[in-house]
């Protein structure tokens, strides 16, 4: 019986060796942080308008964000996170094409670490032009890379929350990008000529290696892949 018992669970094993799909069965999942929900306002008609801009941008007749390559990382370039909900709450068109949906975030991080998620994981935010139809975008209450950097509150919830996403969607290190960092990403994609070389000022290169040593510290600590270097591409702008 008990050889028996044996070889049904060496069956088992080798069952689902083959049914998880390879590179998966040895991932580490950091643990997922401490997250308040707090939906903005993303009913049917918003979840339209997402999909018209996703094919208008990108060619993707979807509202859905499936498989995530890429995180990233914003400045609210406000003081509050009331006045950043308020700003991703409105479905307001923008100034320049007049195009919905309005802008938004998955997560925002305020000041005193609190971390709040706006908008579920399966659904494209408009948060970086170029990258929506595949990047999780993440917000910093603040004024600067440099405040937000020098709030160890508020990093510690960003590394933690990063660290976990990367471990969900096997993203790579070289893929947490800065908002300014966005025309160098090899998922970079804008359909619409207008756009295609526009990016912000907010989490540059250099303040994006220093989170990213972080990020590497933290994730080492927790055992999620970081990967190696990935490709940057050179903007022809």
């Amino acid at each position: 019986m008990i050889a028996a018992g044996r070889t049904a669970l060496l069956a088992l094993a080798c069952v689902l060796l083959l049914v998880v799909p390879a590179g998966l069965a040895m991932t580490s999942f950091a643990p997922r942080p401490h997250i308040v929900t707090r939906p903005v306002a993303f009913p049917a008609k918003r979840k339209t308008e997402m999909q018209a801009y996703a094919k208008r941008h990108y060619g993707l007749a979807t509202w859905q964000l499936r498989s995530p390559k890429v995180i990233v990382e914003h400045i609210t370039v406000s003081s509050t996170f009331a006045s950043a909900f308020s700003t991703f709450n409105a479905d307001v068109p923008d100034s320049e094409l007049h195009e919905l949906p309005g802008t938004c975030a998955h997560f925002v991080i305020d000041t005193d670490g609190t971390i709040y998620q706006l908008v579920p994981l399966g659904v494209m935010c408009r948060h970086t032009v170029g990258l929506n139809w595949t990047a999780i975008g993440i917000e910093h209450v603040g004024l600067s890379d440099a405040q937000v950097l020098g709030n160890a509150r508020q990093v510690s919830s960003s590394l933690a929350l990063t660290a976990w996403l990367m471990s969900r969607f096997q993203i790579k290190l070289g893929d947490v990008i800065g908002h300014n960092e966005s025309l160098t990403s090899r998922f970079h994609k804008e359909l619409y000529a207008g756009w295609r070389c526009q990016t912000h000022g907010d989490f540059v290169r250099a303040d994006m290696n220093v989170y990213r040593s972080r990020l590497a510290t933290v994730a080492k600590r927790l055992g999620v892949p970081t990967d190696g270097p990935v490709r940057r591409v050179t903007p022809h702008c």
